[in-house]
């Protein structure tokens, strides 16, 4: 009867049962795209769309930067990855901010390789949820290449309340540390 009860009312069975609370995305104004400036670090992400996985499984480290572009509503990315063994350089892309919609959509060779929403969190870190595909894919970036135990698990619980599993989250190390480039901002050009 109490489980009936529970069930019916929406309440968790178990102590400390954690409830779902939505992705809020940001909504963008003019200190958004200034917002985003500056170097960040790839630290985890969980997606069940095919393309994505076979990056994320190929991936172990990624840093880039967002700098302005050519016009107030762009930004020009440059990518420092390590896919599998190599070292890739890549600064061919750079992302449209639309602001009436609040969408971040990143552009490479002029071809759209995705569409995210900004979602609400700490200002030095970057959560984004990719929207174009009709699979769940969430990512996780950062100021620096570790994030607090506090913001690991609030990201974690994310990802749960999307239906991803522990076995389903993929993580950068900077034990695969790709050299950055000097005088990028608030890049560490001894991290390696």
């Amino acid at each position: 009867m109490l489980a009936t009860l529970t069930l019916l009312l929406g309440l968790p069975l178990a102590p400390g049962t954690q409830s779902c609370s939505p992705l809020i995305p940001v909504t963008f104004d003019s200190s958004t795209v200034p917002r985003l400036l500056g170097q960040w670090f790839f630290i985890a992400a969980a997606s069940r769309y095919p393309p994505h996985l076979a990056e994320l499984r190929a991936v172990t480290f990624e840093a880039f930067s967002f700098s302005p572009g050519s016009h107030e509503d762009e930004l020009n990315v440059n990518e420092i990855i390590r896919m599998n063994e190599t070292c890739v350089v890549r600064n061919s892309s750079k992302v449209q901010v639309f602001q009436q919609n609040s969408t971040l959509v990143h552009v490479d060779n002029n071809d759209v390789a995705s569409v995210a929403r900004l979602i609400q969190s700490d200002k030095d870190l970057l959560i984004l949820n990719h929207i174009n595909t009709d699979f769940p894919n969430l990512s996780l970036s950062a100021r620096t290449p570790n994030v607090s135990k506090e913001h690991m698990e609030e990201f974690k619980a994310q990802l749960q309340c999307l239906g991803f599993t522990e076995d389903e989250v993929f993580y950068t190390s900077t034990e695969h540390a790709c050299p950055l480039p000097r005088g990028e901002d608030n890049a560490d050009p001894q991290l390696e």
